[in-house]
């Protein structure tokens, strides 16, 4: 096509727009992509951004099934029209949208992540198929996509993953057999994430990722399983029987009080504790323990709260836990919600509710009557 004949198109391009019938707009459409497509490469920028005003025109007045060829014709495309691949990019039906999603190098990862954002999941499997997705666009295909688009993206190479994105995967791999397949290929994984993903698995799971790893990584998933293996045997569940009478006499002979647990707390014995605290508080001794062992210790000073101990015992109790160090502002801010806490809403929250919950709440005002929780 001669330069008189493409200034001759262009210029029909307004009448085309206004009153032009839906064939000769498709028409014209077609002769400009096509005049650029025969022309791409030679075209400066400035003559690509006229081409690009033109086609976003004559794209808004067609028929989406139009759009598809279009888009397949684009997708390769270097140097492509940004504005009209971005238009292309942001359309609801997939058809359209998925070649340049998966392939056109026009679109940024801003582009991109907006469009994670806001559209399905047919769009966001296109995405995941983009030979360098980065960490912070596979984040959010973790976090909105359906199983097939997280086994497309672990399946691809070139996709990127932080620590998060890494854990999410993990979390998705204990209930996709072929995410857990498809995570242990890859050449990225980190070895803690394994080892993470092995002792989540069942002995059936372990067995299967064992038999379909790579050779080179067949020895790091041996050694998770048998840490896995220690851990297990090390976790073998603690007898309380000899705390629970001693501390039963303790409660019979009126000698339970603040002063014999404080006691407990600063010698450093973890069952009496548990044991005392699952005696007042009225609950199983695994919930105490899992509550001492936990990072966060809001809940251990709930329970505290629920067994009618003051709060000097209360923080002997969150000091003296083995290997569980407090800072002093950690301290305080739990102290103010134990002060906060009335007796009945804190026995009610460690035998039935939700610590976080209670935790989170903005209205919870000084020793609430019980209602208040």
């Amino acid at each position: 096509m001669t330069a008189f004949a493409a200034t001759e198109l262009i210029a029909e391009l307004d009448n085309v727009v206004k009153a032009g019938s839906p064939e000769r707009r498709i028409q014209i459409l077609r002769q400009v992509a096509g005049l650029f497509l025969s022309d791409a490469e030679r075209l400066k920028e400035q003559h690509i951004g006229v081409f690009d005003e033109v086609l976003v025109r004559l794209m808004k007045c067609v028929d989406p099934r139009v759009l598809v060829r279009l888009s397949i014709s684009f997708a390769d495309l270097r140097p492509a029209p940004k504005d009209a691949i971005r238009y292309l990019a942001h359309q609801q039906d997939a058809a359209v949208a998925a070649p340049v999603l998966l392939k056109s190098e026009a679109l940024s990862d801003s582009d991109l992540i907006e469009i994670a954002h806001q559209c399905g999941q047919q769009h966001l499997f296109a995405i995941a198929g983009r030979k360098l997705p980065s960490q912070s666009l596979t984040e959010i295909l973790l976090k909105r996509g359906d199983t097939n688009v997280c086994r497309e993206l672990v399946k691809n190479p070139g996709a990127r993953f932080s620590d998060a994105g890494f854990a999410m995967l993990v979390d998705i791999a204990g209930r996709d057999d072929d995410t857990a397949d498809s995570l242990i290929r890859r050449s990225d994984t980190p070895r803690e994430i394994l080892g993470r993903l092995v002792s989540k698995s069942t002995p059936a799971v372990q067995a299967r990722l064992l038999k379909n790893t790579s050779p080179e990584m067949r020895e790091t998933i041996r050694a998770a399983i048998d840490s896995t293996a220690v851990e297990t045997h090390a976790r073998a569940p603690v007898d309380y029987s000899e705390a629970n009478s001693a501390i039963l006499a303790l409660s019979k002979a009126g000698k339970l009080n603040d002063s014999s647990v404080n006691r407990f707390a600063i010698r450093r014995e973890p069952r009496n504790v548990i044991a005392a605290l699952a005696l007042l508080a009225s609950i199983p001794a695994e919930t105490v323990e899992s509550m001492i062992e936990d990072s966060d210790c809001c809940g251990l000073a709930i329970a505290c709260r629920a067994s009618r101990l003051n709060w000097q015992t209360t923080a002997a109790i969150i000091s003296n836990r083995n290997g569980r160090p407090v800072s002093s502002r950690e301290l305080a801010q739990v102290k103010d919600i134990f002060d906060m806490l009335s007796l009945s809403t804190a026995q009610r929250t460690v035998r039935f509710g939700s610590v976080d919950e209670l935790v989170a709440k903005p209205g919870l005002t000084p020793h609430a009557p019980a209602g208040a929780a």
